[in-house]
This record gives C-alpha cells, sequence and structure tokens, in this order.
C-alpha cells in the first residue's frame, strides 16, 4: 500500500516540477497517469497494488504505440512524435524493459521448464503454458516486457522445437 501511495505521490511532484518548468507536454502527461491511476483505483475501489499500477501504464504505453502507428499511416508525424514523447514521460515510472537478448533467455529458460515439468519438449499448442511462465518470471522479478515481443519468441522458441 505505501507503494501505491509513493507512485502518486510521486506522479504529484513530477506534476509540480514540470509546471515550474513551464514544461507543458510533460505536465500534460503526467495529468494523464494522475488520471489513469485514480480511474484504475475507481475501478476497483481497493488501493492498487503496485501490479496494478504498472499494468495501467504499460496499457498507457501501448495505446500510444498503435496511435503512432494510425499516425505513421496517416501521415501526421507530428502527432506520432507528440506520442512518442509521452511514452518517454510513462516509461520514466515502470521498470526498465528488458532488452531482445536477455528476453529471448528468459523464454528459453521458461521453454526448458514445461519441457522438464511435461517430460516433452512443448510444441506450439502448448504456448499459453510457456507465456504464463514467461510472465511469472518477468512479475517475479520485478521487470516488464512488451506482451508482442514476448509472443514473438515463445512462437520463434517452439516453431524452431
Amino acid at each position: 500500500m505505501s507503494e501505491a501511495v509513493s507512485l502518486e505521490s510521486q506522479v504529484n511532484q513530477q506534476i509540480t516540477l514540470a509546471m515550474k518548468a513551464h514544461d507543458a507536454v510533460r505536465t500534460t502527461t503526467l495529468r494523464l497517469i494522475k488520471n489513469a491511476l485514480k480511474n484504475k483505483f475507481i475501478e476497483t475501489r481497493v488501493p492498487l497494488t503496485p501490479a496494478e499500477e504498472q499494468q495501467a501504464l504499460a496499457t498507457m504505453i501501448k495505446q500510444r504505440r498503435d496511435s503512432i502507428d494510425q499516425f505513421t499511416k496517416g501521415n501526421r508525424p507530428e502527432l506520432a512524435a507528440a506520442e512518442a514523447a509521452e511514452i518517454v514521460v510513462i516509461e520514466e515510472f515502470l521498470p526498465k524493459a528488458l532488452d531482445d537478448a536477455a528476453l529471448a533467455a528468459l523464454v528459453g529458460e521458461s521453454v526448458a521448464e514445461v519441457a522438464a515439468a511435461s517430460g516433452k519438449q512443448p510444441t506450439p499448442k502448448e504456448m499459453g503454458l510457456v507465456m504464463k511462465a514467461v510472465q511469472a518470471k518477468l512479475q517475479s522479478a520485478s521487470l516488464r516486457a512488451e506482451g508482442r515481443a514476448v509472443s514473438d519468441l515463445v512462437k520463434k522458441a517452439l516453431a524452431g522445437s
């Protein structure tokens, strides 16, 4: 519960600093973060756990990445750049994302664990089991990775087996 308070207070402190620095983009993004956390709290009616806070912020990043794709396709680079700037601010409040090499190693470990547990090499049909194992490892280590990247690496690992 103290972490939930600390993230909220951290965002509030950052809003104050951004307003004093007259950084409009940062101020707006921080207010969006504050609103997303508040909406999630209203939705659940219980104090948010750190995992729920991270999930809310990850959802915000995913929405912005989708918007960047749409703006790029619509030939609106200035709007895509604004969304990218918001992603940078949001990522400050999330654990560091794993790089591709570390994520691939984690997927390999998870495939090996699932294989050891079932006694046979997993097939693409067991992708869900491997995905759950990878997500559990990420969560237990307080790491994060984009779901699409995890899915792609798991597909490659299972197709190669």
